[in-house]
C-alpha cells in the first residue's frame, strides 16, 4: 500500500499527508484528498444528488446542512496552517523563532491539536505554540480553552511554562484579556496573502 500512497501523494498529488508534528517523530500520517472540492462531494455531497433524484429535495438540503459545518471545520485546518506560516516568514507571530506550523495527534485522537508551530519538520527541536481551529457558528470559549489546554500538555516537546496558545475562531472568541497568546479570525487568516 505504501507505493501506491506515494505515487498518489507525490507523483500525482491527488492525496496530501499530513504527519503529526512535535519534538517527537510521529504515526500515524494522515492521507486526504488535496482538492477541497472533491473532498467535499465525497465526505459530504455524495448521497445529496441521490436523495434529490428520488424526489427529496428537502432531505437531500437537510443531509448537506448537517454535514457542512463539519467539514468546514476541517476544510479550513490547512489554509489556517498555511497561513500561520505566512506570517511566521515575516515574523509577524508572537513567536520569532516559529517556522513550519502543523497539527498533533496521538495514535486514539484523543487529543487532536490543530496547531502546532514548531522550529522545523517533521521532527521539531523545539515546540513554541499549540492552538485550536474553531470554526463554528459560536465564539471559542472558556471550555475549548481548557480542552486546547489539556491537550497541548501532551504534545511532544511542548512546555505549557514557555510555550504560547494560538486560537483561530470564525466566530471570535469569549475568553478574559491574555487567555491566549495568539487570536485570529477570517480577516487575519486571508490577511496573510494579502500582503
Amino acid at each position: 500500500m505504501s507505493p501506491l500512497l506515494r505515487q498518489l501523494t507525490d507523483a500525482k498529488q491527488a492525496l496530501a499527508a499530513d504527519a503529526p508534528l512535535s519534538a517527537d517523530g510521529g504515526k500515524p500520517v494522515l492521507y486526504r484528498v488535496a482538492d477541497s472540492n472533491l473532498r467535499l462531494y465525497l465526505a459530504r455531497v455524495a448521497h445529496v444528488p441521490d436523495l434529490a433524484r428520488r424526489g427529496r429535495p428537502d432531505a437531500a438540503y437537510a443531509l448537506f446542512q448537517k454535514r457542512w459545518s463539519s467539514w468546514r471545520g476541517r476544510a479550513v485546518e490547512p489554509l489556517v496552517r498555511a497561513s500561520l506560516e505566512e506570517a511566521a516568514v515575516i515574523e509577524a507571530l508572537p513567536w520569532p523563532e516559529a517556522r513550519v506550523v502543523g497539527g498533533w495527534w496521538n495514535r486514539r485522537f484523543d487529543p487532536e491539536i490543530d496547531l502546532v508551530g514548531a522550529d522545523g519538520a517533521p521532527v521539531a527541536e523545539r515546540v513554541f505554540f499549540c492552538g485550536s481551529v474553531k470554526w463554528l457558528g459560536s465564539p471559542f470559549d472558556g471550555h475549548d480553552l481548557h480542552r486546547l489546554r489539556e491537550g497541548a500538555r501532551q504534545v511532544p516537546g511542548f512546555d505549557a511554562a514557555s510555550g504560547g496558545l494560538a486560537v483561530v475562531s470564525r466566530s471570535g472568541v469569549d475568553l478574559p484579556d491574555g487567555a491566549a497568546d495568539l487570536v485570529r479570525g477570517p480577516q487575519d487568516v486571508v490577511a496573510a496573502w494579502e500582503r
